[in-house]
């Protein structure tokens, strides 16, 4: 788990940002296969698994378990220290393709003191280290480690659709929030902006939430 303890006592806001579309401007999953893996290992593999592939691009296979198998093809029997440390090397080179926007939103929200989590269905072997550059809270799909090998299996569900909404009210108590601010880019984002009083979606609402100072303890 990434997502710090709560305290008890406080009236900060929290902020809740989707990844992939919304606070970055790529899909940083696949930009990822292609960063830490060789071409010819990426066509081979792919080759194996190209009928999903195929079914995916015509909508008849989701995207979760895509991104599932997607995983599984790759990375399985990968040394774990060898993914971290290229996890680690994408990671700054992520900081480069942040959303302007959307990442001096979410700087406003740690000036206000609010706590800000990333919640996404992208993997923690990039997105940890990210969010320890950006001074950020973490909620994702976690990738499962046996005798210092990656087993090409998730240790948690894919964080995506219902299952942030269902992480984020495992790790935080909402009622501790005066406000709750929830930014997405697609439907798998809904039922996590369902949490938020100051929801907000990549390419329909043209005006980010304002950010007012936050309210003081009396």
């Amino acid at each position: 788990m990434y997502a710090k303890s709560e305290t008890n006592k406080t009236i900060k806001s929290l902020a809740l940002f989707d990844f992939d579309g919304t606070l970055c401007s790529k899909d940083s999953f696949t930009g990822f296969i292609f960063y830490a893996l060789s071409k010819r290992h990426i066509v081979k593999q792919g080759l194996k698994i190209l009928p999903w592939i195929q079914a995916y691009y015509l909508n008849f296979y989701p995207a979760h378990a895509m991104r599932a198998k997607l995983f599984r093809s790759m990375f399985k029997d990968t040394s774990a220290i060898e993914l971290q440390r290229l996890g680690e090397e994408y990671a700054q080179e992520l900081v480069s393709v942040l959303s302007p926007e959307l990442f001096a939103q979410l700087q406003h929200h740690q000036l206000r003191g609010d706590r800000v989590v990333l919640v996404s269905a992208s993997i923690d072997v990039y997105l940890a280290p990210l969010c320890k550059l950006l001074d950020i809270e973490l909620i994702c799909t976690e990738t499962q480690i046996k005798n210092g090998m990656v087993t090409g299996y998730y240790s948690t569900p894919d964080c995506s659709s219902e299952q942030k909404k269902l992480r984020v009210h495992q790790q935080y108590t909402l009622q501790h929030y005066h406000q709750i601010y929830a930014y997405g880019n697609s439907s798998e984002d809904l039922d996590m902006l369902s949490l938020a009083t100051h929801p907000y979606m990549v390419g329909e609402d043209r005006v980010l939430p304002r950010l007012t100072p936050e309210k003081k303890l009396a």
